[in-house]
């Protein structure tokens, strides 16, 4: 019998997981001791593993503690995100980037916005792009907005950022997650599709979660969204995952205070003063009406 053995997975197809361990790839599958114990392994997970024989496929055993879980996509253990958001086609949204800023913010995971198709916007309309998009530079979250697409200079400051990190790339159906990796990794060739003009949003060509090793790390083209709900927050949490409000916070005056109609408010202040963008306030006020709306939830200590 093969002595067990411990590595990431980075497949997982078909109740079947592959397994690396120092550049070999193990094909396991999972014992019915996870089952019974509600354990569902995800792609990046550490796991412990037994090997099969030959050309068996082997048993994992156990998955080890995470750091975090992502629901969507279905990935563990991720130290950061791109965010892949297009300026056309779909058409580029404040809203939907600030829902996936918040659902990363909370799983601890550091975040890094990339703009595509800026060659297919019209100049005015991408000057009001890149003027928002510095608002998010100023809060602290790289981005990444190539005059020309695919800017080899661009491109490297992205590949500089995967060393000795696990990296999802997510965003936006049809924003390009997959041609900007098949860009980053020249004869990675993952599937690409045109755009649905009639609903102006991506077709999905990504069905699966998979990790290829990149530029010394572990990255992953996820399956893209044309909406994203709020996952995993809550009203007394949601404050929390916008960081510029969480750096103010302790300037106001009600412990606890929710920045909304509480006097000598920080945020507020801070907002009136110009200091924080209207529109990240705006959707702040948006998704707090979406979760008063919503059912508690209620997570494990």
């Amino acid at each position: 019998m093969s002595e067990d053995l411990t590595g990431r997975i980075i497949k997982q197809i078909s109740g079947y997981y592959d397994i690396a361990v120092n550049g070999t790839t193990y094909r396991t599958r999972g014992r019915g001791s996870l089952r019974n114990d509600k354990i569902t392994p995800l792609v990046g997970d550490i796991a412990a593993f037994q090997p099969g024989e030959g050309d068996d496929e082997g048993y994992l055993l156990k998955v080890l503690p995470r750091h975090n879980a992502l629901v969507r996509p279905p990935v563990a253990n991720v130290d950061q995100a791109v965010l892949i958001t297009s300026a056309v086609e779909p058409d580029f949204s404040k809203n939907l980037l600030d829902r996936f800023l918040v659902y990363l913010e909370g799983h601890d995971i550091h975040a890094e916005i990339y703009l595509t198709k800026t060659d297919l916007t019209k100049p005015q309309r991408l000057t009001k792009i890149r003027q928002d998009l510095a608002g998010y530079t100023k809060i602290g979250y790289p981005v990444f907005a190539p005059d020309k697409p695919f800017d080899p200079t661009i491109l490297a400051q992205v590949q500089a950022s995967f060393a000795d990190k696990l990296t999802i790339f997510t965003g936006q159906t049809g924003a390009g997650k997959s041609t900007l990796l098949n860009h980053l990794v020249p004869g990675l060739d993952l599937a690409t599709a045109a755009i649905s003009h009639a609903l102006n949003r991506g077709r999905h060509t990504t069905r699966t979660t998979d990790l290829y090793p990149i530029h010394g790390g572990l990255v992953a083209d996820t399956p893209g969204f044309s909406s994203l709900g709020l996952l995993d927050v809550t009203l007394d949490d949601l404050r929390d995952r916008f960081p510029e409000f969480a750096a103010l916070a302790p300037n106001c005056k009600f412990r606890g205070c929710q920045h909304v109609s509480e006097p000598h408010c920080a945020v507020k202040a801070a907002l009136a003063a110009g200091d924080i963008m209207q529109s990240r306030y705006d959707n702040y006020l948006q998704f707090r009406e979406e979760l008063s709306g919503k059912r508690p939830v209620y997570k494990k200590k």
